[in-house]
């Protein structure tokens, strides 16, 4: 892994900040057609990635690490799928 040049974290707002620069980006897939996928960004925006898409079938959530071309798409250099769900489960604590 580069530690020397992180990707930054970025939600479809920030990407006119970073345009030409490596970030990532967790995205809830709305279509995937040919080269180009259309998903909404973690501020509910829509958010495009043009380029290949990885071999295996995107599940709903995914993570792209990639070159901001605009502000508003990505070219994805590596995709993670996150599965059908993402969310934070809080373990519960019982007094003794």
């Amino acid at each position: 892994m580069d530690t020397s040049n992180p990707a930054a974290f970025v939600n479809a707002e920030l990407l006119h900040f970073y345009v030409g620069r490596r970030v990532r980006a967790l995205m809830q897939v709305i279509r995937s057609d040919g080269g180009i996928v259309i998903g909404k960004s973690t501020d509910e925006k829509q958010l495009v990635v043009k380029g290949s898409p990885p071999p295996a079938p995107l599940t709903t959530f995914v993570e792209v690490f990639g070159i901001v071309n605009n502000d508003k798409s990505i070219s994805p250099e590596i995709w993670t799928n996150f599965g059908d769900a993402v969310g934070i489960v809080f373990p519960s604590h019982s007094s003794c």
